[in-house]
């Protein structure tokens, strides 16, 4: 990062979150190392709003001890405090409060935080307390705020696709000219292939301990002991330079077949041909244009497959940068939406992974070892079952949001209240994601493993998904018969005898039973 000399009288204090950790954040880009002071806190108030997993509390810490070391190896005053110290207050906007009183300073400098939660939390306090605080854009994001908000002005429906073909022509990536490389913008229908257990399936790198991580290991044993996931293994990168061999790492180990089979779920396989990079990417340790250039450059290297790099791709420009728009579009309330009026409160098997569900307790086992799930997992198993079974959207989001590594609010709520449980009504999908069990039956070998039968479609022995399914379209008829992408499911029930649809709805309240028991 280049000098820069600031001509004001006084510093200023730069706050840093536990996402900002990269060295050209834009609370950064004027900064002065002469006079600022940029302050970085562990708290317990963000560490505990929701119970998130172990292993993610542990990464966030570790990463920013590091990020902070190397800060100050860049020759920036740093004040870091940790979780156990004395003067730690608990609370993020506290613990600013008296730095301020300490450093003298008088104006706070931050990157807009990723949560509306905080965000309006620190604009709140700012005016309570008569504090200028200055918050500015978060630029590691392709798509900014005005620039969405011109992409959906006037829209009926806001579809992914059509805003994903807008970032590859402003970023460049995969064009050829004005035209897509290979001629088609999306090579999902070559993705969804089911995998097999005798296909070499490489691992995410695992980075070494060191001394710093091992201090956050025995501080998140000793102060989050309840709550859920495990600490063991722990082996994810927390620098920048472990992020950048991570990705290194899957670009050539597991990136030619990661297209194939990102679709596929196997018991004994959590991590398939996956990156396992998003912790990385939202943190701050990678930045999303140079993974997305560096898988390009794999495809036109040879290295790999253009149906695995456009897929790649995708979800980074394309679907990441979409959830970030529409969560601020519709921020606030937007976490609150439940238009299918559920309100089963969630199962207690979403934390103790005790389901007869084969799949269910694949999902959430893994979730609970690794806080990693891939997105087949959280869409069509774990939020799949959610939405079936009428579980409040809020209750499903929450859980999502603390159980996974990667999980921050403006990129977890739409995936979950909007794509995983549409309980937006419509505005992300085009259609709710319901699936009986032969969808999981056919992406994985969960079923050949489950108590469960899901060649049985009603009864006491048949697979939950099964009957729930039709439950779901029936319970939601008036909300969801107009969809024409629901038109031949609809019409399949109408040809049922009144017996058989009569067996499915007994099924599936006697499942709900039994399940929520």
């Amino acid at each position: 990062m280049s000098e820069h000399k600031s001509t004001r009288p006084t510093g200023r204090l730069i706050l840093l979150l536990g996402d900002h950790l990269t060295l050209t954040i834009s609370s950064l880009h004027d900064a002065d190392k002469d006079r600022d002071v940029i302050l970085m806190a562990e708290v317990d108030e963000e560490a505990s709003y929701v119970p998130h997993h172990k292993k993610k509390i542990a990464f966030l810490f570790s990463a920013m001890r590091h990020h902070a070391h190397l800060l100050k190896q860049e020759g920036w005053t740093v004040r870091y405090v940790q979780l156990d110290d004395a003067d730690n207050l608990g609370c993020l906007q506290d613990q600013i409060g008296q730095e301020l009183v300490k450093s003298g300073l008088t104006e706070v400098v931050v990157t807009e935080p990723g949560e509306y939660r905080l965000k309006h939390g620190l604009m709140k306090w700012s005016e309570a307390e008569n504090v200028s605080l200055v918050m500015r854009d978060d630029t590691r994001f392709v798509c900014t705020h005005v620039e969405f908000q011109s992409w959906a002005k006037g829209r009926k429906q806001l579809r992914m696709e059509f805003f994903y073909r807008e970032m590859r022509r402003k970023t460049g990536l995969l064009m050829n000219g004005d035209a897509p490389e290979g001629g088609k913008w999306n090579y999902d229908a070559e993705n969804r292939k089911p995998a097999k257990g005798d296909l070499f399936m490489p691992r995410p790198r695992q980075t070494p301990r060191d001394t710093t991580t091992e201090d956050v290991l025995a501080l998140v044993t000793n102060r989050f002991s309840t709550n859920f996931g495990s600490l063991e293994p722990f082996w994810l990168a927390v620098t920048r330079g472990d992020a950048l061999l991570a990705l290194e790492h899957f670009v050539q180990t597991a990136l030619p077949q990661f297209g194939d089979y990102q679709d596929a779920m196997l018991s004994d396989e959590p991590f398939l041909y996956h990156s396992v990079l998003a912790q990385y990417l939202n943190a701050g340790l990678l930045e999303p244009l140079e993974i997305c250039r560096r898988v390009e450059r794999a495809y036109y290297d040879g290295d790999a497959p253009l149906n695995a790099v456009e897929g790649y791709i995708r979800q980074i420009i394309g679907w990441r940068e979409y959830v970030r728009g529409i969560y601020w579009l519709k921020m606030p309330g937007y976490a609150d939406s439940n238009y299918f009026d559920a309100n089963r409160p969630l199962p207690a098997f979403y934390w103790t992974a005790q389901t007869d569900m084969a799949c269910m307790a694949a999902a959430i086992t893994q979730t609970h070892d690794h806080a990693y799930a891939h997105h087949i997992q959280r869409l069509m198993v774990t939020g799949n079952f959610a939405m079936l079974a009428g579980i409040n959207p809020r209750e499903v989001h929450e859980w999502y949001l603390a159980v996974y590594a990667d999980a921050y609010e403006w990129v977890e709520a739409p995936n979950v209240i909007g794509m995983s449980q549409f309980a937006d009504g419509g505005l992300l999908a085009s259609k709710p994601y319901a699936a009986s069990g032969n969808y999981i039956n056919k992406m994985s070998d969960h079923c050949q493993r489950c108590r469960y039968d899901v060649r049985q479609k009603t009864g006491a022995n048949a697979c939950p998904f099964n009957p729930l399914y039709w439950d779901f379209l029936i319970r939601n008829e008036g909300k969801l018969r107009g969809n024409p992408r629901l038109g031949h499911a609809y019409r399949t029930w109408d040809r049922m005898s009144s017996e058989k649809q009569h067996a499915y709805r007994s099924s599936a309240a006697a499942a709900l039973e039994e399940l929520f028991d």
